[in-house]
This record gives C-alpha cells, structure tokens and sequence, in this order.
C-alpha cells in the first residue's frame, strides 16, 4: 500500500520533525472537520499550558509529563491521554517524545 494515499503510514516515528525552538507538528491529515498529527519534542521541550478543543494524544516514544486541567501524568509509550474540550493542556518532555494527535471539529 503507497504512503500517498494518506490512510496508511508505514514507520509514523520517522516523520517527526525535532527543532530546538519547539514542536514542528507534520500533518497526516488536515481537514477543516479532523486533524491528525505526529509531533516530535526535544529532551527538555515543552508545549505550554493552553486550552484547547477536545484531543488525543498517543505517545510512541520517550518519556515526560502531560498536564490535563489540574492533574499530570506519566507519559511514555503507549500511553494515550485524552482531553476533553476547553481543557487546559502542556508537555514536558524528559528525553526525546514523539506523539500522535489527533482532533476533530469545535
């Protein structure tokens, strides 16, 4: 199956994109009613505290802190944490993250 036809990527780790001034997001797919992601991070990086529309995220590699609303979580691979709209949400990543997003209409 070709990678081109945008419903199956084979070795999603590898298009994550890292850089030292913060997260580069690579669209899997961008639609104006879902989007789907991957996301590098940088050992040390983070994603600040910011509301947003309901999430998820699915980490395939690394470790670091997720905060959602007032509780934090471990994250690790395969974790998934899910937020739910209007919620508050942040990363830190303690060593190189990478991690699938995906979000669908306000």
């Amino acid at each position: 199956m070709s990678e081109t036809s945008q419903i199956y990527f084979s070795e999603t780790i590898s298009k994550a994109v890292f850089a030292v001034d913060g997260p580069k997001p690579q669209f899997l797919i961008d639609t104006p009613k879902f989007k789907s992601l991957v996301v590098g991070l940088e050992a040390g990086g983070q994603i600040p505290v910011h509301p947003g529309e309901a999430a998820m995220y699915h980490f395939l590699e690394g470790e670091g802190l997720m905060t959602v609303g007032d509780e934090t979580f471990d994250i690790k691979p395969g974790v998934t944490v899910v937020a739910p709209s209007g919620a508050k949400r942040g990363m830190n990543a303690k060593t190189r993250v990478v991690f699938l997003g995906a979000k669908g209409e306000q």
